[in-house]
């Protein structure tokens, strides 16, 4: 799995809205996927997601982002990628693809909803907007995105 620690090419950071900063933690689920395996890992991630104690509506929330992560990955990363969940007093998701990077300046949510295109480009916006934290690093080697659930604590 690729770390954001060193990276080389674009890196955007939304602040967290609790000011912490997730960088590490306890992996509680972690795998590699393609398109036949997002089902498979959904429905692992909803399992997770209610083990480390997110409630109902947060699980809704937080499996459409990782979700929106997982097909970004295989729509513009290269068809597959790796994902990895993290617990560290909050609930956090790692999706990094091995595609060509792109320009996060173009693609990072600000406070207003971009507008829809046929390429897409409401994704990660989306994703900023279910999450406490965005982090998005870039480069020719691959991308990297991580979030952190939008709740109380767990753990």
């Amino acid at each position: 799995m690729a770390s954001t620690s060193g990276w080389r090419g674009d890196a955007v950071v939304v602040p967290p809205r609790d000011q912490h900063a997730p960088t590490s933690g306890r992996p509680v689920f972690s795998t590699s996927f393609a398109l036949t395996d997002l089902a498979r890992v959904r429905n692992e991630v909803e399992v997770v997601s209610r083990r480390c104690g997110l409630g109902h509506d947060e699980i809704e929330d937080w499996v459409t982002a990782v979700n929106e992560l997982l097909i970004n990955a295989i729509r513009h990363g290269g068809g597959r990628g790796f994902v990895c969940l993290l617990l560290d007093g909050q609930l956090m998701c790692e999706v990094t693809d091995q595609g060509r990077g792109f320009n996060t300046a173009h693609y990072v949510p600000g406070a207003e909803r971009p507008p829809l295109t046929g390429g897409g480009g409401m994704g990660l916006w989306m994703v900023g907007q279910m999450a406490d934290y965005l982090l998005v690093a870039s480069g020719p080697a691959g991308t990297t995105i991580r979030i952190a659930a939008r709740t109380r604590n767990v753990g």
